[in-house]
């Protein structure tokens, strides 16, 4: 209170151009403090400048097409240059037609799948981009990571550098679009349901052949009595087809040749669909036409054998 009132009386006392000096060097030591909170916050200005210039260019560049093309200079500024608050799935690959890799085609295929997935999801979002480098537009940056083989897909996170678990392991689990979205979900908790596009190729062929077969039956609509010939169907079976167990013609035994080649044909067929690592839908494909030649040739087959062993009491589909 003494030093307050003292204080007072001190300021009172004082001349009329005393407090506009004073009132002076108030306002200095104010512009002063805040020049120095506007230098402290400066600094940060241009680098949020430049994320939102970033993250701008990467949207519109996903809003022409689902996979960015990279070369040497945009992977180093967009991918690998700070600062970044997105995530960026990385595919390197040498597509060229001097290079010669079908595999890199393949998975390329697969790669725009998930990629227009991710595009045309209700979840997408700026954290998340699909980049390609291909080795022609880009050779510094596989010299860059040290990188000597293709297709090479990798996951760059917002922060710090990618870790072994952010190379995709290719050999071991196959470039699927699914098997990609799961390992997506996995490095950064992503979820991308695969969409694929329709595949009408069986459903074409199919309307092909039956078409074919019915425009030759309407021709010879006037004559299709060879249809209904029960003897002829029987004679041509028994020309072929020895009747007994104890013999054996050479047409039938290149008959049978050639039933045990479709089945083995069939069991290569499923083999290939269920170890092969190229798209889903023409695996299904080449699924479906394994199965349907293994059943309807080995029913054949299980046919000729009852006809030959009388009494034989099983058959399937073909009696």
């Amino acid at each position: 209170m003494a030093l307050g009132t003292r204080a007072s009386r001190w300021l009172l006392h004082l001349p009329a151009g005393s407090y506009l000096l004073l009132v002076l060097l108030l306002l200095l030591c104010v512009q002063l403090g805040g020049g120095q909170k506007k230098k402290e916050v400066e600094p940060f200005a241009p680098t949020r400048n430049l994320l939102a210039e970033k993250v701008e260019q990467l949207m519109e560049w996903s809003s022409r097409r689902s996979v960015i093309r990279m070369n040497g200079d945009k992977f180093r500024r967009f991918v690998k240059a700070p600062p970044r608050n997105y995530s960026v799935i990385v595919m390197f690959t040498a597509l060229q037609p001097q290079r010669q890799c079908s595999v890199c085609r393949q998975a390329n295929e697969e790669y725009q799948v998930l990629a227009n997935s991710w595009r045309y999801s209700s979840a997408f979002s700026n954290k998340l981009f699909f980049t390609i480098v291909d080795y022609d537009e880009g050779a510094d940056v596989f010299q860059q990571l040290n990188m000597n083989s293709a297709p090479t897909f990798m996951h760059f996170p917002p922060k710090g550098k990618p870790k072994r678990a952010d190379t995709f392991d290719l050999q071991r689990i196959g470039f699927a679009a699914e098997q990609l979205a799961k390992w997506i979900a996995d490095r950064m908790d992503v979820h991308i349901r695969v969409f694929r596009p329709p595949n009408y190729s069986g459903t074409i062929a199919l309307a092909l052949l039956v078409s074919l077969v019915g425009g030759l039956l309407y021709l010879r609509r006037n004559n299709l009595e060879f249809i209904y010939n029960k003897t002829g169907w029987a004679m041509a079976a028994l020309s072929y087809i020895h009747g007994s167990s104890q013999a054996q013609f050479v047409a039938e035994s290149h008959i049978i040749l050639l039933l045990n080649a479709a089945i083995t044909m069939g069991m290569v067929l499923l083999n290939e669909a269920a170890t092969s690592k190229g798209d889903v839908g023409k695996r299904r494909i080449i699924c479906l036409v394994g199965l349907g030649l293994v059943v309807f040739f080995f029913s054949f087959l299980l046919s000729i054998f009852r006809s030959k062993y009388h009494g034989y009491p099983y058959s399937f589909l073909i009696k």
